[in-house]
């Protein structure tokens, strides 16, 4: 029987001048903030998943919201899905910015790599029930009225959603090595 040694957490003091912070004319001010993070690898990915994911909202209120009852529970489950995972995303970008400590604890944990996980599962089924739907349900009305919106939009709803989730998957994989410290 092996035994897991106990867990090392290390957090970098960032030792009042961290480059942080915005730069005004002579001096940096807000160095508290982190918005370095923003321009990171790891940053520009978290920040896609934001924009797709909110753009998927919208698009599903603005155009599906009148055609929820057509769709039923593909509409609500992607709808479900956006808000979910747009609230966790948004919430951990605010922590990396707000925290470069809280980063670097959050993303040592396993919290990050389940969510990820999670959110990748979620989006590529979400979508694939919500392409079947729109197919079914929306197409035959796009094929006979003139400027039916709400099936464009839908189709565009479930293709961004696959690559939210791909991102979601990417992320997983990077959460996950970073957690096990394989940078």
């Amino acid at each position: 029987m092996m035994t897991r040694g106990p867990t090392i957490v290390r957090v970098t003091p960032s030792g009042g001048h961290s480059g942080g912070g915005i730069k005004c004319c002579c001096c940096r001010c807000c160095e508290c903030l982190n918005l370095g993070y923003l321009t990171s690898q790891h940053g520009a990915l978290k920040i896609a998943e934001a924009m797709l994911g909110s753009l998927c909202q919208s698009l599903l209120v603005k155009y599906g919201l009148s055609e929820a009852s057509s769709m039923g529970s593909a509409f609500h489950g992607f709808l479900t899905t956006a808000s979910a995972c747009l609230l966790t995303t948004a919430l951990l970008i605010a922590c990396y910015v707000l925290s470069s400590s809280s980063q670097q604890l959050i993303r040592q944990s396993i919290f990050e790599f389940v969510f990820n996980a999670v959110a990748c599962f979620m989006y590529l089924s979400a979508s694939s029930y919500m392409g079947v739907a729109v197919n079914i349900y929306l197409y035959p009305r796009y094929a006979l009225v003139n400027m039916y919106a709400a099936y464009p939009a839908m189709t565009a709803v479930y293709y961004i959603g696959v690559v939210v989730g791909i991102l979601h998957g990417v992320d997983a994989y990077i959460s996950y090595r970073y957690h096990k410290g394989l940078r």
